[in-house]
């Protein structure tokens, strides 16, 4: 079974690793494509609704994320600009909703129909990744699983 692997790496930096069974193009996909990455993006357990998701990945471009939580009477919104996109290989964007937001590198390495996914933060100071680990970046574990689940053909 895939296990997904989070290392804070320093003060600054967070790795996540997981490996799919699935071709490096068909993770990017999931990545890529709003209509893929909605459906696993949001971690299930975190009472969040997905209120809308835009995405132009492409270097350049921009993408918008707006969620709704129920202990919370007004939607967050969490948006950037793709930095890099290389098809089937990596994506790289900002996180601009605040000026502790990370920049963002995803990698996919393809090997014997398999993928090896690695996401990788910078944070601007170690308190914003403190921050972090208390928060969003504890979902990855189970995001990578509900994205394991849509790639074999569940969701």
């Amino acid at each position: 079974m895939n296990r997904t692997a989070v290392e804070r790496r320093s003060d600054r930096e967070l790795v996540v690793t997981r490996t799919f069974d699935a071709p490096a193009h068909l993770v990017f996909e999931a990545w890529s494509k709003a209509e893929l990455f909605q459906r696993w993006w949001v971690p299930e357990s975190a009472g969040l609704a997905l209120l809308s998701c835009d995405m132009d990945v492409r270097t350049g471009g921009t993408y918008r994320l707006v969620f709704r939580h129920p202990m919370s009477d007004q939607p967050m919104a969490f948006f950037g600009t793709y930095r890099e996109v290389t098809p089937n290989e990596r994506i790289v964007w900002t996180n601009e909703e605040s000026d502790e937001g990370a920049v963002t590198t995803v990698t996919f390495e393809e090997n014997a129909g398999k993928t090896l996914v690695t996401l990788h933060e910078l944070y601007p100071t170690k308190a914003a990744l403190d921050e972090a680990l208390a928060g969003s970046a504890e979902a990855l574990p189970e995001q990578f699983a509900q994205l394991d689940e849509l790639l074999a053909g569940g969701s």
